[in-house]
């Protein structure tokens, strides 16, 4: 039913027309051309020099920070968002906490130097902020910044009110894209809901949602979750998390590994988020980039050269007019694996991956 909303400035009213939602997929239709959005490393707008410093990082995502990363106090928010616009129009000159001799300080910020649009995020305030709207109204005047991730996202209503902002103070042209956060208990209960959420203004104007994001540390704390190493007690949350973005053609983002210097830690928790269905994962130090983006790939020697044998086995037996067809899996034993098309989708999809980030796929006679 239209509801008028107000609150967007002081002049704006909305009669918002009936809400659409996203419809379910079974298959995630991505084009092969789509880089990888495997690692997400947060880096403090608060910082100048964590700033500087991730121009030389090589990141599939930077999530420049608003929310939890800079002091919760009004000085500390306003000037971290005027050094993240400062940093993000190509303007940036010394600052208050750098001098010439700082190896990691430029006198400017070229635009070939920042990461490509498609690599730049910024995690804004919570909806239930007012910050929220001053964050949105400086950063939509940076042509850099195509993504926000939206924290403590509970239900539709919160990406309702990311929408009108977008519609009230909004670019004239490129698509905004949205990451929902899911940090509670009530966020988990609404997830599908959130998932399946479009904007009544269309992508150009409202913005589009694009993945879910899992606030780990939040969602047990809101949730009286207690965190063990097993990670057993995040198995439901994680799987359902995933599970849904996988549903409505969304990415799914995986929890930060707080062990940040224990590299076996993170790639355990990496192979574990990736065999769960997530795409990628958040990072808080360049150190975890690495292990998260070469964990989040097919294995060169067992998932790439499998899926390459799926595809070509496949290709003969549906000329041959069959529909399935054995794969060897073991010659000495000569046993063999039935393979179809559901198989077939998966083989097809690791290929997409594969080709994605890069790696040699083998070519089967």
């Amino acid at each position: 039913m239209p509801f008028k909303r107000t609150g967007f400035g002081s002049t704006h009213s909305l009669i918002r027309p009936q809400l659409q939602s996203r419809q379910y997929s079974t298959v995630k239709e991505q084009p092969e051309a789509t880089p990888l959005r495997r690692s997400y490393l947060y880096v403090p707008a608060s910082s100048e020099r964590m700033l500087q410093k991730s121009l030389a990082i090589g990141s599939d995502v930077f999530i420049y920070d608003l929310e939890d990363s800079v002091a919760p106090t009004e000085t500390g928010k306003v000037d971290a968002r005027e050094r993240l616009v400062e940093f993000l129009t190509a303007r940036g000159t010394l600052t208050r906490s750098m001098s010439v001799a700082d190896p990691l300080c430029t006198q400017k910020t070229p635009e070939d130097r920042l990461p490509h649009p498609s690599r730049i995020a910024v995690r804004v305030n919570s909806t239930h902020t007012p910050l929220f709207e001053r964050d949105v109204v400086s950063i939509l005047t940076l042509p850099a910044v195509r993504t926000l991730v939206l924290p403590k996202v509970t239900s539709v209503e919160d990406l309702e009110t990311a929408t009108d902002a977008l519609e009230a103070f909004g670019r004239a042209k490129g698509t905004i894209h949205f990451v929902a956060s899911i940090e509670s208990a009530l966020a988990l209960h609404n997830v599908g809901t959130i998932a399946a959420w479009r904007s009544v203004y269309g992508p150009e104007k409202g913005g589009e949602l694009r993945a879910l994001l899992f606030g780990a540390e939040d969602f047990c704390a809101d949730a009286s979750v207690v965190r063990t190493p097993s990670r057993q007690e995040l198995l439901y949350p994680r799987s359902k998390i995933a599970v849904t973005a996988n549903a409505f053609g969304l990415e799914a983002i995986d929890m930060v590994c707080v062990n940040y210097n224990d590299s076996e830690c993170l790639r355990d928790e990496c192979s574990d988020g990736r065999r769960l269905g997530f795409t990628g994962k958040q990072a808080v130090h360049p150190s975890q980039i690495d292990v998260i983006q070469t964990t989040f790939v097919p294995t060169e020697q067992e998932e790439i050269l499998r899926a390459a044998k799926i595809v070509d086995k496949m290709a003969r037996a549906h000329a041959a007019q069959k529909g399935a067809v054995g794969l060897d899996v073991d010659n000495e034993k000569g046993n063999k694996e039935m393979i179809d098309a559901p198989m077939l989708k998966q083989a097809e999809k690791t290929i997409q991956m594969a080709r994605a980030a890069g790696l040699p796929i083998p070519i089967l006679s």
